[in-house]
């Protein structure tokens, strides 16, 4: 089998301004398999001579059986507003990315750094402020944004911990430099597809973890467990952990039940809660439970009808209270979105210096704020050059792609810029790295990214390697699954 040309995957990612150098730039993509040269890399040998010596038919099969199993096991996911259904199996592909040893160390310690200083950030803006009173980050930005909390102001937490889980995504430009495109530090969902995804690699291919040292991922939940119970209220010896869903219609509940399942801990719903004497309880077949840790998958405005929406019937009254008190730990804390608010990325760099006093170890895709009059004529200007997002978009919604967007796209979304500028920030485009990708035609390259996770507890600690989600439409701009993409196990090599 031979790999063949695919075209050009434009990304959200870019270092200057000029758009003649930007598109100089986006010329090179860094094939995760091949040097320049055609030669495969080291890390990728073992397995590319045992690529070549599989039949086409034989990997087709293959690829329909994780099909098979994945609809059996009910690994899915819900797109909203999708007149097709609610559910979609999630497309997986069987040729994985692999990354070296000592390349992943380097990787870890940006990420383990980043956290470092994001959940710094988040204390700080709900207590002393001091980044704000030095001017480091614009206080108006933080104070008056709708992910800020007033109801967090000088709420102690445990640990001083807000982010417990964070999905940090990851791309990789023509040269082979890594760049933290966004960071998820609400309810960052997908590691139950990196688990399966390698459950299945396993099932598939056996042989090849035999003869390829590949570090493990299946301890995750175990690792998650750990960090739960080491963020107890204090004086709570053996706590008693949840994880609260919105419910089987929300779009990552597989996700939920499946990490509830995997930690031995109780998947709940806000109705199965109820708060009395300062306390969270759980209701029981053998009567009410004391709940001590929850791992929350609601977001801020749904947790609590007596604090923030009156109308949700997701979450439990009376919650916000007992938090205040620290009777309970939330994990990730109320108030964590201020950290992952697309506004404020520009200045996670600035945030490392001010709070770890080191130079970051991974580097930002540079950002034109469309609040600040200069960057906001820029971006007007070269629309078609740029990726613009709403500040607080998730999922590949409410973005425009410039290079794949029609003249009336880009004229009905410059109204939008011009009639909220706040709400939105761009990005100079440049290719994402490609990886061989199994499909219908045979084996191509597609464009990956990687969303590691890091856990937060006594330690700050991550699992070798993460959810690879892969472009599986030639062509396609855009890697989330609700946008077509599909996964990829991640294989960091052992030394």
């Amino acid at each position: 089998m031979t790999l063949f040309a695919s075209g050009v995957l434009i990304a959200t990612l870019g270092s200057v301004r000029s758009v003649t150098a930007l598109c100089m730039l986006a010329a090179k993509i860094f094939d995760e398999m091949h040097a320049a040269d055609g030669s495969v890399r080291l890390n990728y040998g073992d397995y590319s001579r045992w690529l070549t010596e599989q039949n086409g038919e034989a990997l087709s099969n293959k690829r329909a059986e994780a099909d098979l199993v994945f609809r059996r096991v009910g690994i899915t996911f819900a797109v909203y507003g999708d007149d097709a259904g609610t559910e979609r199996l999630i497309p997986f592909d069987i040729i994985p990315r692999i990354i070296p040893a000592a390349e992943w160390r380097q990787l870890e310690a940006g990420l383990r750094q980043r956290v470092k200083a994001l959940n710094h950030f988040i204390h700080d803006v709900y207590h002393d402020q001091n980044i704000l009173r030095a001017g480091k980050v614009p206080a108006d930005q933080v104070l008056k944004n709708s992910q800020y909390r007033q109801e967090m102001v000088g709420v102690s937490v445990a640990s001083d911990i807000y982010t417990h889980i964070a999905g940090i995504d990851i791309v990789r430009a023509g040269k082979g430099e890594y760049y933290v495109l966004e960071d998820n530090l609400r309810v960052p969902s997908g590691v139950s597809y990196m688990l399966e995804d390698r459950k299945m690699m396993m099932r598939l291919f056996p042989d090849l973890f035999v003869k390829n040292r590949v570090a493990p991922v299946a301890h995750y939940p175990d690792l998650l467990l750990e960090n739960l119970r080491s963020v107890a209220p204090q004086g709570v010896a053996d706590p008693t952990v949840v994880l609260l869903t919105p419910g089987m219609y929300n779009s990552a509940y597989f996700e939920h039940a499946f990490l509830a399942q995997q930690m031995g801990i109780e998947l709940v719903e806000g109705q199965d809660l109820f708060v009395q004497e300062n306390a969270v309880f759980m209701r029981t077949t053998l009567g009410p439970r004391r709940v001590d840790v929850i791992y929350r998958r609601i977001d801020d405005d749904f947790l609590d009808p007596l604090a923030f929406r009156p109308d949700s019937s997701l979450g439990v009254p009376g919650l916000l209270s007992v938090y205040r008190a620290g009777r309970v730990t939330l994990c990730n804390a109320i108030g964590t979105g201020i950290a992952d608010d697309k506004s404020i990325y520009p200045y996670v760099p600035e945030m490392i210096e001010f709070y770890l006093g080191e130079k970051p170890l991974l580097s930002n895709v540079p950002t034109f704020k469309c609040r600040d009059p200069g960057d906001r004529d820029y971006v007007l200007a070269n629309l078609s050059e740029l990726v613009v997002k709403e500040v607080h978009g998730a999922g590949g919604y409410g973005m425009l792609v410039g290079p794949a967007a029609t003249r009336e796209e880009i004229a009905d979304f410059a109204e939008r810029v011009r009639a909220n500028p706040a709400n939105y920030i761009a990005q100079p485009t440049l290719a994402l790295s490609t990886c061989p990708t199994f499909v219908d035609a045979g084996i191509a390259p597609r464009h990956i990214d990687l969303r590691p996770y890091v856990l937060s507890g006594k330690e700050v600690t991550t699992v070798p390697g993460g959810l690879c989600r892969v472009a599986l439409r030639e062509g396609s701009l855009v890697v989330n699954s609700s946008q077509g993409g599909g996964t990829k196990d991640t294989w960091i090599l052992e030394s």
